[in-house]
């Protein structure tokens, strides 16, 4: 079987816009890439699916299935799942984005429609979410090859990878649907339209509720534990998508007239998409991790409009949209660039005084998780249902002091406010969430608790272990 030459060279643009931005950010991460890197740890290890490895199963982990996929990669621990999982999100990124050169090729317009590739070239969010550590550059890559199989005419291949990206996030099941049920590239006769459109609607929704009724057999609900532990906030929601609106490239879709019915599309696709995440109630990530996965539908849609349009009216419309990307690139993109470095400086730092302890309770259980074996309190719920289920937001559940003492906790790992140093009693120091400061101001903590070791840096973590006296 030859290989078109040509294929393989739009292959490699696709691959070249798209490596640049990844290789710069790719010390980004959060501390969630942690979380599911733990469960890896702890299913190669023989343990089960579960973050503690003396506790129950629980379901802290949204993309049900990711953990299993870095298991094979982390016999060395979470730090290795973690490194596995930023490769195979930058490969799936690249692979991705290798399809969409391929549609941009196979797209009317003229040449100009390559300029929309810049999108990609410039985009601080694509970049660091494909090597983040997280599912979302798996996601990345399925969300490209869904969006570049619609525009070569695959409308099946389409409806089967989108599923399987929405099975991963949920917030994009409208997504999914509407980008295969949307018209195709290719008009069809009335009569096979209904067919097509019922055809896509299954394989959609197959994955998609194969995971619900996964959840539901192993965890007994069908949504994801973070959907009760991050109650929605429709008002956050709202700025945060706006925010992605108008920092992402979408502005580049604002068009309508003498555009053909899929790139319609593609722009109600990622309109819809918008509004799932404004009623999700955002995300306290950076670098707009929830609008990452339709910027490939973005960018599609761009280089069809562009290809199309006036020069006078096409290329100052994407200008727009690049100007708010570079935007993002240069404010955040050193940031984030520096992120994995502190994190990692952080494990190293404290690794030494948690390794003594059997409890931790904390609040960014993925790095405490990964520098030590002990058991972890999230007081954050994220892995934790007893603490997902209480009253308050993701960095403000009210934890009760008697859940602290039924867990047995022995050291507590709290994080202050920047610039901000520790105080004497600890007890009166400015810690940097809500929760933090509820659990410093708990009975008797001054008497029962002694910081034990602080982190350096901009991350200022302290490390307090519980007194023989007050076990």
């Amino acid at each position: 079987m030859r290989i078109d030459k040509r294929v393989l060279v739009v292959a490699l643009v696709g691959i070249a816009v798209a490596l640049p931005a990844a290789l710069y950010l790719w010390s980004f991460m959060v501390d969630d890439a942690l979380i599911s890197a733990r469960y890896a740890w702890h299913l190669a290890a023989g343990q089960g699916y579960r973050f503690n490895a003396g506790g129950p199963p629980s379901d802290g982990v949204t993309p049900l299935g990711w953990a299993f996929l870095l298991a094979p990669f982390a016999a060395g621990g979470a730090l290795s799942a973690f490194r596995a999982a930023k490769l195979i999100g930058l490969i799936a990124w690249l692979l991705g984005a290798a399809t969409m050169g391929v549609a941009v090729h196979r797209m009317d317009g003229g040449r100009r429609k390559w300029t929309g590739l810049a999108l990609v070239f410039c985009s601080a969010p694509l970049g660091a979410w494909s090597v983040a550590g997280m599912e979302t550059g798996l996601v990345l890559g399925l969300s490209a090859a869904a969006v570049s199989a619609r525009v070569i005419g695959y409308e099946r291949v389409t409806a089967i990878v989108a599923g399987l990206a929405a099975a991963l996030r949920p917030e994009m099941v409208p997504w999914a649907l509407v980008l295969a049920l949307a018209p195709p590239v290719h008009l069809r006769p009335p009569e096979r339209r209904s067919a097509a459109r019922w055809t896509g609607l299954v394989l959609v929704l197959a994955p998609v509720l194969t995971v619900s009724l996964a959840r539901l057999v192993a965890f007994g609900r069908v949504t994801p534990l973070a959907l009760l532990a991050k109650p929605a906030d429709a008002a956050l929601g709202s700025r945060y998508a706006l925010a992605c609106l108008l920092l992402t490239g979408p502005i580049a879709l604002v068009a309508w007239r003498k555009l053909p019915p899929w790139v319609r599309g593609l722009q109600l696709a990622t309109g819809v998409h918008f509004v799932a995440i404004a009623i999700a109630g955002g995300d306290w990530m950076p670098l707009s991790r929830l609008a990452a996965p339709v910027l490939p539908a973005v960018v599609l849609a761009a280089c069809a409009i562009v290809g199309r349009a006036h020069p006078a009216v096409g290329l100052p419309r994407l200008a727009v949209a690049l100007a708010g990307l570079l935007f993002v690139f240069v404010k955040v993109g050193p940031v984030a660039a520096a992120v994995g470095e502190k994190r990692m400086a952080v494990i190293q730092q404290l690794r030494g005084p948690l390794s003594q302890s059997r409890v931790v309770a904390t609040l960014d259980v993925g790095w405490v998780g990964a520098a030590c074996d002990a058991d972890v309190l999230d007081l954050a719920g994220v892995t934790d249902p007893a603490v997902a289920a209480l009253p308050g937001g993701h960095t403000s559940k009210r934890v009760p002091h008697t859940l602290l003492m039924a867990r047995k906790v022995d050291t507590l790992v709290l994080l202050l406010s920047k610039g901000k140093p520790r105080a004497d009693p600890w007890t009166h120091s400015w810690f940097a969430r809500v929760v933090e400061l509820d659990v410093a101001q708990m009975p008797a903590m001054a008497r029962d608790f002694t910081p034990v070791a602080e982190s350096q840096g901009s991350l200022r973590y302290v490390v307090l272990r519980r007194n023989e006296t007050a076990r």
